[in-house]
């Protein structure tokens, strides 16, 4: 099984989509810093994750979620859960 990923950057706040066949310890990676794309934005949470059978189709969908239609879907999927997120960091 493959997944696709969006993390979010505590840091920042900013989304990042990948994908892997093990979602933890690629999120270790990100959080270590051994993820050159993500390094120095860290830590990171895990906001949306899809799972796919084989790489194609998780290697296609992360294509897709990169996209400005992909971005929105990821947005609208997450908001109720970022609102929280928001409200909280207000708060606190």
């Amino acid at each position: 099984m493959y997944y696709v990923y969006v993390l979010r950057s505590k840091k920042d706040g900013k989304l990042y989509t990948g994908f892997t066949e093990n979602p933890e310890k690629r999120l270790k990676k990100h959080n270590t810093g051994e993820v050159l794309s993500t390094k120095g934005r860290g830590p990171f949470e895990i906001v949306y994750f899809e799972g796919c059978k084989n790489k194609t189709d998780a290697l296609h969908r992360e294509i897709y979620l990169k996209t400005s239609w992909g971005k929105r879907y990821v947005k609208n999927r997450i908001k109720n859960y970022m609102k929280i997120q928001n409200k909280l960091a207000t708060v606190g």
